[in-house]
Formats: C-alpha cells, structure tokens, sequence
C-alpha cells in the first residue's frame, strides 16, 4: 500500500477518533450545565408570566421582539465602522453572528462577496506568513552568527519555538487590551482573543458591541481592525510554518515516487543480462562491466537496505555492492538512514569490510562489490572518508 494512501487514512481515522473524545469530553463537561441554566430559565419564565399575567403567545411574541432587538442594543451596526468590521469577519471566515444581512440583496452580495474575498484572504495571509518566516530565519541566522555559535543553522525546531511564542504573546497582548476595554476578566478576554484569531468565531464575546464603541470610539475601533489583522498574520505565519510542511508530503511522495519509476524504466531499458545487472563501470573508464547479481541475503540482514533510488537521487553515486535485487525486486532504504548508518546495521559488518579499496578502485571490500556504479558520465570516485561522512539530505 502507498505511503501516501495510509497517510490518508491514518489521518481519517485520527480526525474521526478526535471527534468522539472532543464529544464525549464536552458532553461530560457541559450536558449538566446545560440541564441546570435551562430548569432555571424555565422557573424565571413561569415567574414573569405570573408576575404579569402574560398569556404564552403573548411572552412568545415579546420573546421574539427582544431577539430581534439584540443586535441593535449595541448601537448601529451598518455604518462604514460597522461594516468595515463586518467585512472582516466574512472574508476571515470568523463569522461572529452579531450581524447578519436582511435584505435580499444584502445576501446575495454578501455571498459573492465571501466567493471571491476568502481564498483571497487565504492567499495573502499564506504569503505573508511565508515572508514573516523568512524574515525571522534570516534574523535568526545572523543572531547566531554575532554570538560566534559554532552552527549557525536554522533549524526547524528553532523556527516552531519562536512561532510558538510569537502567537501566545500576540494572544496576551489582546487578553490585556480586551480585558480593559470591554471589561471581561482576563481569561474570557483571552478565550476572546483565541477564538477569534483561529477564525472560529462563536460570538459568545465579541468586542465593540459596549457602549456604542463603534461610533464612539475610534481609537478603540483602530485598534480592534488592527489587532485582528495583526494576529491572523502571525497565527498564518505558524500555520504555514507547521500545517503546510505536512500538506506537502504527499506531493513529494508522489514526486520521489515518479523519479523512482523513471529511474526503473532507464534500467529495464538497458536489458540486462542473464544473472547480470547493468551500469555498474570501473571509475574513470566509460565501459560497463557486468556485474554478478548477488544472492538474496539473509531476511535479518536484508532489513536495513531500503530506498536505494532515493538516496542515489541525494549521493548521484552508489557502491555496486549495494545495488542488488532480492525476490526479484529491489529492497530500498529507510528514508531516515544513510547509507553508512544502514550498513552499520548489519551485525556481522565491519567499517573495514566495506570502506577498504579493491582491486577494482571501488572503496567497497573486493568480496561485496567490483566496480563503482556510473550513474553520469563525470562523476568522481568515492573516497573511504567522504563516503563515511556523506548524508542524506532531509527530504
């Protein structure tokens, strides 16, 4: 089975096990919650049809002209401000529900608005996500080299580490602000925070609905704009920096995968001999020389050499003692061993056996291979030291 389809289906099967413990462990935490606000609500309502001797559709009328006066008890809503920050929530995907278009025309631009507005968003926020983080890596890069550390690499881990702590202090910062301007303690101004900046939305919180803040408080609003804007950038430049390296393994699976065919079809092409591989030469000579093809080793020994195309893809050159079919395939290498790791994995080899040079010129010991294997006509022999420390790129 293709890595690419088990990854798929792995990842299925983890979303859908997921989904059953998020269930499972909100319907334990607010199922009770839920019972208690409703009996309480219940009570209330029993108690203001009496106290005001309300028939049941009359308090079904009153109940429905209080829900359609919500959103205006926060002050008008379709002014520039208002709509500015109606826009944002469409084309972010945040989504709050504080307001909604009612007229017909309203929804219907409101839809095409959000077709071409969101992948569009989508888009910009991708590619300045991918800025931030090359501007960070190259900062990065010339922090270590003024500090004099002997790696001045990059690595992946480094990048998670300051994209980690960029968005919890983006998120801080928000909590601070909300909290002081719309009065909510710190932990809901930070749900706040959270819950907007993932572009979940719920709009449990939303923020310029107090006091008319829309038209009253510009600053406020500047603020609002800014920060949300602000924060979905750095929550993308995460995002593309952890969630899209994932996104592309199938693609370069299906990359490595293709040039492994390609490689295959050049050799079935050569036709090889009889109990012979083709395209294995002495180094410096032009001229193939056959090779014997080597019995299938033993299955513990067999173990460790996989992948054989793809390291020949990174190294451009490969000892013919590791070319070699068993069953009549071609066993390859695991992706996370080099070449050197993968023979040290055999029990009974020694670096010795395999680096010491032959009477081939090949490095390999005379007893596992003859000859170099010519994978382009300009390529250099291997030497014992640079085939000991050469490894494999990371894929």
């Amino acid at each position: 089975m293709k890595r690419q389809n088990v990854r798929t289906l792995a990842l299925i099967i983890c979303t859908f096990s997921y989904l059953l413990i998020g269930a499972s462990v909100f319907d334990a935490l607010e199922s009770r919650q839920e019972n208690s606000q409703k009996k309480q609500l219940d009570l209330r309502k029993f108690e203001l049809l009496r106290k005001y001797n309300l028939s049941r559709t009359g308090f079904d009328e009153l109940e429905k002209v209080v829900l359609q006066l919500k959103p205006h008890k926060s002050g008008v809503q379709w002014k520039f401000a208002g709509s500015f920050y109606f826009a944002i929530t469409v084309i972010t995907t945040i989504g709050y529900g504080h307001a909604a278009p009612s007229t017909d025309a309203g929804k219907a631009f409101c839809m095409c608005y959000a077709l071409l507005g969101i992948p569009l968003t989508l888009v910009m926020f991708q590619s300045v996500g991918e800025r931030i983080n090359t501007f960070v890596r190259f900062l990065l890069h010339k922090t270590k080299k003024c500090l004099g550390m002997r790696h001045t690499e990059v690595s992946m881990a480094n990048m998670v580490t300051i994209g980690f702590f960029a968005c919890m202090s983006t998120l801080c910062v928000g909590a601070v602000a909300f909290s002081r301007y719309e009065g909510w303690s710190f932990f809901h101004a930070y749900y706040y925070c959270f819950i907007t900046l993932t572009t979940i939305g719920f709009g449990d919180y939303v923020a310029l609905q107090k006091d008319n803040a829309l038209q009253n408080n510009p600053n406020y609003v500047a603020f609002s704009f800014v920060y949300i804007l602000t924060g979905l950038t750095v929550i993308g430049a995460f995002l593309n920096l952890v969630v899209l390296r994932f996104l592309t393994m199938n693609a370069e699976d299906e990359r490595r995968d293709k040039e492994e065919r390609a490689l295959l079809s050049r050799e079935k092409k050569r036709g090889p001999g009889p109990g012979t591989i083709p395209g294995h030469c002495h180094p410096g000579s032009g001229h193939a020389a056959p090779v014997t093809r080597m019995d299938p080793e033993p299955e513990g020994r067999r173990r460790g050499l996989r992948d054989v195309y793809a390291e020949v893809l990174h190294f451009q050159t490969m000892c013919s003692c590791l070319w070699y079919r068993s069953r009549e395939k071609l066993v390859v290498l695991p992706q996370d061993l080099s070449f050197t790791e993968a023979l040290m994995e055999q029990g009974d080899v020694s670096p010795g056996d395999f680096f010491g040079p032959g009477v081939s010129g090949c490095v390999c010991s005379p007893h596992r291979c003859s000859a170099i294997s010519c994978m382009s006509t300009d390529l250099h022999s291997i030497t014992p030291f640079s085939l000991c420390t050469l490894r494999r790129s990371s894929v």
